[in-house]
C-alpha cells in the first residue's frame, strides 16, 4: 500500500464529516495481526480523553499538520506538552508504556501514524483518566 496525498486528503474529508472529528484507517494485514498500525486523521476540536496504554509504548509520527501531545500525572495535572509540526523540528514521539497522555489537534488536515505492540484491545475503564 502506498500512503499518498490522495489517501490523506480522503481521510481528512472523512474526519471533517465525522461527529468525532477524527477517523482511523487500519493498516494491519488482518484483524488477527499481532500489531497495531493505523493512520488517524484529526481535526481541531476532536476530543481525545486522557488515557494510557499498559501493554505497550506508542510511537506516533506526524505525517502532516500540527498537534500538541499532552502528558499528565496520576491526578490529571498536565506535566508536559510537546508540539509536533510536520514542517518543524519535532515530528515523532514515543510515549512510554503506562504514561497518561492525550492530544490536541492544532491544524486542519493533520494526520498521524500510530504504532503499538500487540493486538488491538479496547481501552479499559481504568486506562481512562477522568478529571
Amino acid at each position: 500500500m502506498i500512503i499518498d496525498k490522495i489517501l490523506l486528503d480522503d481521510l481528512t474529508v472523512q474526519a471533517k464529516s465525522s461527529p468525532r472529528l477524527r477517523i482511523a484507517f487500519d493498516l494491519r494485514n488482518t484483524p488477527e495481526d499481532g500489531s497495531q498500525r493505523m493512520l488517524n486523521a484529526l481535526e481541531p476540536g476532536t476530543v481525545m480523553p486522557i488515557h494510557r496504554h499498559m501493554a505497550s509504548s506508542e510511537t506516533v509520527v506526524l505525517l502532516r499538520g500540527r498537534i500538541c501531545w499532552h502528558f499528565y500525572d496520576d491526578a490529571g495535572h498536565e506535566t508536559e506538552s510537546v508540539v509536533l509540526d510536520a514542517n518543524g523540528d519535532v515530528r515523532c514521539i514515543n510515549v512510554e508504556k503506562g504514561r497518561w497522555h492525550s492530544l490536541e489537534c492544532l491544524e486542519s488536515g493533520s494526520v498521524i501514524l500510530e504504532c503499538k505492540d500487540g493486538k488491538y484491545e479496547p481501552m479499559k475503564e481504568e486506562d481512562i483518566l477522568e478529571v
